[in-house]
């Protein structure tokens, strides 16, 4: 174990918060509940960034960018949605500052007051919606299908690095269609895309499925989830897509005319990921040693590092070093050569699984002899001594490994710990032991639903899209139930 982090299992929340800072992965910042992204976390946030960006430009979205700054009226068109997010929501009120009596400070001129707010965005429906209006006449003018990549804020109070900030990194879809039933299947579309994203990049598994009323996003008719179980046995709402149906064409008046020659409404979604699922890597995976990095979301896939004692040995290690490394990048691997002598190699050892390098080499003057390296996988720590001549095709094969690897890992995890309950007493046993996703009936009533989190914490996480019809009684109140649903405690 990292002399430097806590134990995992003695003090789960100290071991992330170490996690994060000691890899270098984020800090928090001269602003309160705000953190800086240092270049090791960001360059992983690109990883993501860039295959999600791939997979949306797949299914026909491109990208825009809209205001940062919102108008207050705009909030207060939908209901729901400024209900959802007022007591979150940063306020603009003055564009100037000038200095004080004292010459020496600055103070907010009450002269420069704005003649209405602006909200800084904590989404973006209002803003994107009000510029729909002027782009839609038309069902030819339909579908739009239009991603963003943002930054975001929600006032938070109480904060962790990458999971809850009150400023934070994501992207969010924002589609415009003719009828109900496309605008149905855009939402089910890429809640699928998040999923597969996560399960085939971030070797997360996760259920798939329905919000309920009190936990859909302010203003949709509907929230697809997906929800993966970090190890502490809590789950995280990894992404959602929202079924907005007209609420938001309705508040700004977006019609179209149709083929028919009537005048009706837009149906609009939205959806969106963010950085808490640099979180959620480090959580799902993550070990007393450091980070655990899927090898397709690893900023570094490889790392070689040299064994010598004389500046001989290190020239003619370099030599091969570089050559191998020139061979691996051809075939598409990321990959360092950490030459640096100013740190031993059992140093760099330990920094590079602290920092979750999926794969490291080591050379040293008996492997040129040899014509071998030393290979050391970062999921189990398993070493091996590979030839040369094989090496390139062997590290393929250790990154397709471990990313499998680490998939079953998390997914055995997670189906360890998902209990099918149907007594109260081992419903409250469970969250207060190992926690774990619990599947039980619910007898779909908001006042059940509210008292199950006042005495538990836990929280329906999802109504899955599979679950089958079945008879039963509720866990909480003993009213009859038609199917079960997904409990757990959340971040």
């Amino acid at each position: 174990m990292a002399k430097f982090l806590t134990n995992r299992d003695e003090n789960y929340a100290q071991w992330y918060n170490d996690l994060v800072i000691k890899a270098d992965l984020a800090e928090n910042s001269a602003v309160r509940g705000c953190m800086v992204i240092k270049p090791y976390g960001y360059a992983i946030w690109e990883k993501i960034q860039a295959e999600l960006d791939r997979m949306f430009k797949a299914t026909g979205h491109v990208n825009a960018y809209f205001p940062l700054f919102i108008p207050k009226s705009f909030f207060s068109r939908e209901a729901a949605h400024v209900e959802g997010f007022a007591k979150e929501c940063a306020v603009v009120t003055h564009y100037r500052l000038k200095t004080d009596e004292t010459g020496k400070g600055v103070v907010v001129d009450p002269e420069a007051k704005l003649e209405e707010e602006l909200i800084i965005r904590p989404t973006s429906e209002t803003i994107i919606w009000n510029s729909y209006k002027n782009w839609i006449q038309s069902y030819r003018d339909l579908p739009i299908l239009i991603n963003q990549w943002a930054n975001v804020v929600r006032w938070e109070m109480r904060t962790r690095l990458f999971l809850r900030t009150a400023e934070f990194l994501w992207q969010e879809g924002h589609t415009a269609h003719a009828t109900r039933e496309e605008a149905v299947e855009e939402t089910e579309r890429m809640i699928n895309v998040y999923s597969e994203f996560a399960e085939n990049f971030m070797a997360l598994p996760v259920y798939k499925g329905y919000k309920t009323a009190s936990e859909r996003f302010a203003g949709a008719l509907d929230t697809y989830t997906i929800e993966a179980l970090m190890q502490d046995g809590k789950s995280l709402q990894a992404g959602t897509s929202h079924f907005l149906g007209q609420n938001f064409a309705k508040a700004f008046d977006v019609q179209f005319t149709d083929r028919n020659g009537r005048l009706e409404y837009v149906w609009a979604t939205s959806w969106g990921l963010s950085t808490r699922m640099v979180g959620a890597l480090i959580m799902a995976h993550s070990d007393n040693h450091g980070l655990i990095l899927p090898p397709k979301l690893a900023p570094l896939q490889v790392v070689i590092v040299p064994i010598y004692k004389s500046a001989d040995e290190l020239s003619s290690i370099s030599e091969k070093a570089e050559a191998l490394k020139a061979e691996l990048e051809r075939s598409g691997l990321s990959v360092k050569y950490d030459n640096r002598e100013t740190n031993k190699p059992g140093w760099k050892f330990a920094d590079y699984e602290l920092k979750g390098v999926p794969v490291r080499i080591a050379i040293g003057p008996r492997d040129l002899k040899n014509g071998t390296a030393e290979i050391a996988r970062r999921d189990t720590l398993a070493k091996e001594t590979v030839p040369m001549e094989s090496i390139i095709n062997r590290i393929h094969e250790l990154l397709n490994q471990i990313q499998k690897n680490i998939f079953e890992r998390a997914l055995r995890f997670r189906n360890d710990n998902t209990f099918r309950l149907d007594k109260w007493s081992d419903f409250v046993e469970v969250l207060n032991s190992s926690g774990g996703f619990i599947s039980a009936h619910w007898d779909e009533t908001a006042e059940t639903e509210e008292k199950i989190k006042e005495e538990t914490k836990a929280t329906i996480r999802c109504i899955p899209f599979d679950s089958a019809a079945e008879e039963g009684k509720c866990i909480y109140s003993g009213k009859p139930s038609g199917r079960r649903v997904l409990f757990a405690r959340s971040y």
